[in-house]
This record gives structure tokens, C-alpha cells and sequence, in this order.
């Protein structure tokens, strides 16, 4: 069996240990979120799956179902737009992780590695729990 095959075998299960179907959008849809490098949005992933005939309405319905199933993390950075993204197999800390979005721009970056000090957490426990962390400002691209 091919390394590609493998890697649609285990998609496939994810999606079946989710409780879902694995359907052909479903599948499609989350091996583009897997191989993404930051959050997409749904029209992002609408259009990128209309190649292969799977229309807009499919689309948010698959991605909400695999985000409450617990397959995807789903994001709103501020500007109202919901934004998916694969959570790693494995990862069972649905906590989203923090982002770095451009205001000029509106690219989104994943930041895998930054997390709260030690005392940035007991400070920010003082008065709630961190959920999630955004930072603002302008990308590389556009400074």
C-alpha cells in the first residue's frame, strides 16, 4: 500500500472514530485542512473543493460537523469570519493555540510554539481562563 493510500486509510478512520461518514467531501476536506499551514475559511475551502464539484453549502456543513465532532478547531479572530483548522491526531486539547493575524492584509499564522509564561498564567488566572491568544499587527509582507 502506497504512502498516500495509508495517509487516506487514516483520514478515513479519523473521520469514522469522529462518529461521522467518511464521505468524499468529508475526506477531501479534511486532508486539505491537514495539509494547511494556517486556518482556512469557509470560503477558502469552498472554493478550493468546487474542482471537484462539492458545493458551498456541503462545505459549511462538513466543516461544522467535523468541528463539533472534534476533527477541526473553529476560530473567530475579530473579524467575524470563521476560520478551520485540523486539530493533530492525537491532540486532545481542543484549546485553540495562538495566531498572529495582519491587519492589512488579514493573513493568518499559526504560532504553534508561543505560549503564556508561567506567571502571564497565574496573572490572567486571577481573572479568568485563556482560551486563546490573538496578536495583531503587520506581517513581514506588508511592513
Amino acid at each position: 500500500m502506497s504512502k498516500s493510500s495509508e495517509s487516506i486509510e487514516a483520514i478515513k478512520q479519523a473521520i469514522r472514530d469522529a462518529g461521522l461518514r467518511a464521505t468524499p467531501a468529508r475526506i477531501a476536506t479534511l486532508v486539505m485542512l491537514r495539509e494547511a499551514n494556517a486556518p482556512l475559511t469557509h470560503a477558502n475551502v469552498a472554493e478550493q473543493l468546487s474542482i471537484s464539484g462539492i458545493d458551498k453549502a456541503t462545505a459549511f456543513r462538513n466543516l461544522n460537523d467535523m468541528a463539533d465532532s472534534g476533527l477541526l478547531r473553529r476560530t473567530e479572530l475579530g473579524d467575524h469570519v470563521w476560520r478551520f483548522e485540523a486539530i493533530a491526531d492525537g491532540d486532545h486539547d481542543q484549546s485553540a493555540h495562538p495566531h498572529f493575524l495582519c491587519v492589512d492584509c488579514g493573513t493568518v499564522s499559526c504560532l504553534d510554539e508561543v505560549k503564556l509564561t508561567a506567571s502571564s498564567q497565574r496573572e490572567s488566572g486571577k481573572v479568568g481562563e485563556v482560551t486563546e491568544i490573538l496578536l495583531r499587527g503587520h506581517c513581514n509582507a506588508c511592513r
